[in-house]
């Protein structure tokens, strides 16, 4: 049962999930910006709701920064609305993997994630 939504609503999904996120915590990211795309990349499980791709903050150090190219946080827009049942599920699904990407970039790994309860 996938639920149609404009890129314009997703997008606003998106916004209200990072405007969940403590001050504290966002005000901690460094270099990352948040994307949203349709589909995985080539390569990645065609289901897969979210991408962290960069370099967390717990494994940087004197070589990373000048020059270094944002972090990006990919939430894929098409793999969330087939598993969502309706609009409210689909910001519920976006706010749980929007956390679950910036806690990749805190170097917060799957693994810890599920312990969590974050999966």
């Amino acid at each position: 049962m996938a639920v149609e939504m404009s890129v314009e609503a997703f997008e606003e999904c998106v916004a209200d999930g990072l405007d969940l996120v403590p001050e504290e915590l966002t005000a901690l990211m460094d270099n990352v910006v948040v994307l949203v795309e349709d589909v995985p990349p080539p390569g990645e499980p065609a289901d897969l709701l979210g991408l962290y791709d960069g370099t967390p903050l717990t494994e940087r150090d004197g070589w990373w920064g000048a020059g270094s190219l944002p972090d990006r946080i990919t939430i894929f827009r098409l793999p969330t609305l087939a598993i969502c049942e309706d609009a409210q599920h689909v910001a519920e699904e976006v706010a749980v993997t929007v956390v679950h990407e910036i806690a990749h970039h805190f170097g917060i790994s799957d693994e810890r994630l599920h312990e969590l309860g974050w999966d």
